[in-house]
């Protein structure tokens, strides 16, 4: 009997960085496979794309404050549950953040200062998952006010993710590790049994890990300012906007969320950072199945209760 491979693939998918690896009786079988989860990413990215004036996302934004948009099934499932997201969060998750005025803000060595409340505050006027109404019967969405935007930045990644690991294992690969730019999820094991493992990156030097985790049969999902940051008056200030204040949040460098599904680990890893050490841990630590990572701006490293046994 032959020996299991391992077949890899990289290209760029959503805007974004995405890597297929699955054991594969042979090479041709994986690279079939690994066809299929592609073309089911593209699927995903077509419907949820604000780039493209077809996308539902596009027809839905365009018909703000007009009328309600007749979308698919999936669609409205997908947010409902960021709704129920942004629910849990106290609205610092938000798929309305698309609503926020982005002219403000630049992170580059232009900005030297912050603007004041009253324009920070007007510049998320339009963010409020509330005014987002769903008829499920009718399969229809629509957004209250005009100028309202939905986007998926905060969650698509983590749901085209595991859709491609569901292709996959519809396929019959019994292991692998889709990763979409960092928003991974992974089930079975390695060639020779081992569980997979992930480094979680040191935010002062990312092209090294700080830790690693086994997480076979688990997925990760990264938040953090550690990329994109301004520090203005010796104060760091990431390129994460607090949906509530339309200003840039402060005090965590990084948050890594670890969970069954890439999906919730994406919605849930920014959320986090802009709560703060303290109320990041508490929501997290009252959801079963789910862990958490929060390196603060002082580099000093927090975890929820289960971080040991997950």
């Amino acid at each position: 009997m032959a020996k299991p491979v391992s077949v890899n693939r990289i290209l760029k998918l959503m805007g974004n960085r995405f890597e297929f690896t699955v054991i594969a009786e042979n090479e041709q079988e994986g690279n079939a496979a690994i066809d299929s989860a592609i073309e089911e990413v593209r699927r995903i990215e077509y419907l949820l794309t604000t780039f493209s004036d077809l996308s539902q996302t596009s027809v839905i934004n365009e018909n703000a404050g007009l009328q309600p948009v007749k979308v698919d099934e999936e669609v409205i499932s997908l947010i409902e549950r960021s709704i129920r997201i942004s629910e849990i969060t106290d609205g610092a998750f938000d798929i309305t953040y698309g609503s926020i005025d982005k002219r403000l803000w630049n992170f580059d060595a232009n900005m030297t200062s912050l603007p004041d409340e009253q324009t920070a505050l007007a510049s998320v006027g339009l963010i409020d998952y509330r005014n987002v109404i769903l008829n499920k019967e009718q399969s229809t969405v629509l957004l209250k006010n005009k100028g309202m935007r939905i986007g998926f930045g905060g969650i698509g990644k983590g749901y085209a993710a595991d859709k491609a690991k569901l292709t996959l294992q519809q396929l019959g690969i019994k292991s692998g590790i889709v990763n979409a730019a960092g928003d991974l999820v992974t089930w079975g094991t390695q060639i020779g049994g081992h569980a997979w493992t992930v480094g979680i990156a040191d935010p002062e030097q990312t092209d090294r890990p700080f830790s690693a985790l086994k997480i076979s049969d688990m997925a990760i999902a990264t938040s953090g300012s550690y990329e994109k940051y301004v520090t203005i008056g010796g104060k760091r200030y990431s390129h994460t906007i607090d949906p509530k204040t339309g200003l840039p949040v402060r005090g965590v460098k990084s948050v890594s969320i670890i969970c069954p599904s890439a999906e919730l680990a994406d919605a849930l890893a920014t959320p986090v950072v802009v709560m703060g050490v303290k109320v990041g841990l508490e929501l997290i630590n009252q959801i079963k199945q789910v862990a958490c990572i929060i390196i603060d701006d002082y580099d000093r490293v927090f975890t929820t209760n289960n971080i040991n046994v997950i």
